[in-house]
């Protein structure tokens, strides 16, 4: 044999693997540390390769802010088991800090960038499936920023400092005090993060969703059986309600339940003594618009002790 005891014990510290996997990566290469390192890597690749038709939908957001400039990223495991992991949560805070030195919003990009301590972001994620066995995503990134004025994070429910499973950002452009601007920026975050607007204005709304909501108030229009030119008023103040509602500029403040989010930054720049601007925000929960496989439990169980 060539290799120890405590070489097996070494190249589990150094990748992860598991004992069975080290021995076997130090047979294969006559206990060469850095040819059986390679081996276990190769070997992860293939594992990930297998992992990543697996529906990923748990994970954690992360949040990072760096002087007038904020990114989101969103990182995807299958199970919430992960998102508890330590080493999960590491590289998903990591992640988010490399994400605020990439331009626009590119996931490729954030992939290819550089990852604290060697390789790449691509790299570091293949790593954590290997030894982690799960498939992991970084699914997306969103970045904003401000000429002048701040950017304010929030975690809704955070699983640790700036991670979870809402994460806000908030951009206000003023020369108003930083500390009247993170204030109001926390509230804002606090509302963006329960009341999930669409849009900053009704006009950054997806027309597709527009559309589709105007046929179900052409639908309900028509049931009532009222005049033709009475059923298009309908229609029309059907859609702009919604707009009205999921707009956040319109959107009613969640702290009073009746001032426009609009008025509360235009009363909080009267207050300060300088106009502030609700530039722009992101939202992101973990998992939206990810579709979950249903899977039958006692089907799989059946299959696998039949095969």
């Amino acid at each position: 044999m060539a290799y120890t005891a405590a070489d097996v014990k070494t190249l589990r510290e150094k990748t992860g693997a598991g004992m069975m996997d080290c021995k076997k990566a130090l047979t294969e290469t006559d206990g060469d540390m850095e040819a059986a390192v390679d081996f276990l890597r190769a070997k992860g690749l293939a594992a990930a390769a297998k992992k990543s038709s697996r529906t990923a939908a748990e994970g954690l957001v992360g949040v990072a802010v760096e002087g007038t400039k904020g990114v989101a990223v969103e990182v995807n495991s299958e199970t919430d088991f992960v998102a508890k992991n330590d080493q999960f949560q590491d590289f998903v805070r990591k992640t988010t800090e490399v994400a605020l030195g990439v331009d626009g919003d590119d996931v490729e990009a954030l992939k290819a960038a550089a990852y604290p301590g060697g390789g790449t972001v691509s790299d570091k994620l293949t790593d954590n499936v290997a030894t982690i066995g799960e498939n992991q995503q970084v699914r997306r990134m969103k970045t904003i920023s401000v000429e002048q004025g701040v950017v304010v994070p929030y975690m809704h429910n955070a699983a640790a400092p700036n991670l979870g499973k809402i994460g806000v950002l908030v951009a206000l452009e003023s020369e108003a005090a930083t500390d009247v601007l993170e204030t109001l920026g926390k509230q804002l975050a606090m509302h963006i993060a329960a009341a999930f607007p669409q849009a900053l204005t009704a006009d950054g709304l997806d027309a597709e969703v527009i559309e589709r909501e105007r046929a179900i108030a052409r639908e309900k229009a028509a049931e009532s059986g009222k005049p033709e030119n009475v059923q298009e008023k309908m229609v029309e103040g059907a859609v702009n309600k919604y707009a009205k509602e999921n707009a956040l500029l319109s959107q009613v403040f969640v702290m009073d339940n009746k001032t426009p989010i609009q008025q509360v930054v235009d009363q909080a720049g009267k207050d300060a003594g300088a106009k502030i601007v609700l530039k722009d925000y992101v939202r992101f929960q973990l998992g939206e618009g990810i579709e979950k496989e249903e899977s039958d439990f006692a089907a799989e169980v059946a299959a696998a002790v039949g095969g």
